[in-house]
């Protein structure tokens, strides 16, 4: 079997595996839902200022909430799932299999990538049945560029993460503690010009707050074609490299306690 039919093999394994776990759907794909319904029913067709354009929050939240999915598909699922497969000792004797241990990630970042691309589709679904939000055009390919340096790089902090989290027990704290109040100054719950100047500052470092900014450019009347947010997905992208760069020396097949 050649390396793209195991590739495809273990994909289709890993898919099974994700929507066969209660848990792992309904934080990564109920949790955005709740959230884009809570605040376009609260904040309905109210308006505000974001880069000096005005946009209705449903608009807004629309590119907050595609953001907040793929952050828990990509790095929240992978930095907890990874961590509880190394301390169960499943890592270790996947290594001991005649599975390349490429594979084995590749069929993991593969299904991460793929349920942010539903989600994705939902939300903006959603958004445009429900709530009237209008999609992307011209700028699409600025949104699916978007998606997929996003994408890329909150899976290889996930797997830089899953290193550095030392029990099962630990993952979800440690995951929370570090993404929450990131998302929080990053602008996907308010807008930035609402937050003070020193919390902007602070988001832009990070990789959530570019990668948000560069959605939300795409939904932005005005934005010209093809909505390309080059200077803020060159942050995300160095986060990537960052964070690939990390896990090849934190990632762990063998569970800590041996």
């Amino acid at each position: 079997m050649n390396g793209l039919a195991l590739v495809w093999h273990q994909y289709r394994y890993d898919q099974k595996t994700f929507w066969r776990d209660p848990t792992a759907v309904g934080f990564t794909v109920a949790f955005p839902l709740i959230f884009l319904f809570m605040f376009a029913t609260i904040f309905g067709n109210a308006e505000s200022v974001v880069g000096g354009v005005r946009i209705t929050r449903t608009t807004y939240y629309v590119p907050s909430i595609v953001t907040l999915a793929l952050i828990g598909a990509t790095f929240f699922n992978l930095s907890i799932t990874l961590t509880e497969l190394r301390e169960s000792g499943v890592l270790k004797r996947v290594q001991a299999t005649p599975l390349p241990r490429w594979v084995f990630l590749a069929g993991r970042v593969i299904t991460s990538i793929l349920v942010t691309l539903l989600l994705t589709a939902v939300v903006l679904g959603i958004g445009r049945i429900v709530y009237g939000v209008a999609l992307p055009g011209r700028t699409l390919p600025g949104l699916l560029l978007a998606l997929f340096v996003g994408a890329a790089t909150f899976c290889s902090l996930g797997f830089a993460l899953s290193g550095l989290v030392p029990t099962t027990q630990a993952a979800p704290a440690v995951v929370n503690v570090i993404a929450l109040p990131l998302e929080f100054i990053s602008g996907l719950f308010i807008p930035k010009e609402e937050l003070p100047d020193w919390m902007v500052s602070v988001a832009a470092i990070f990789p959530i707050n570019p990668l948000f900014e560069s959605m939300l450019a795409t939904f932005t009347p005005g934005t010209a074609a093809p909505g390309i947010a080059w200077g803020d997905l060159a942050v995300v992208a160095a986060w990537g490299v960052a964070g690939a760069v990390a896990a090849a020396f934190t990632f762990r097949w063998a569970p800590r306690r041996s």
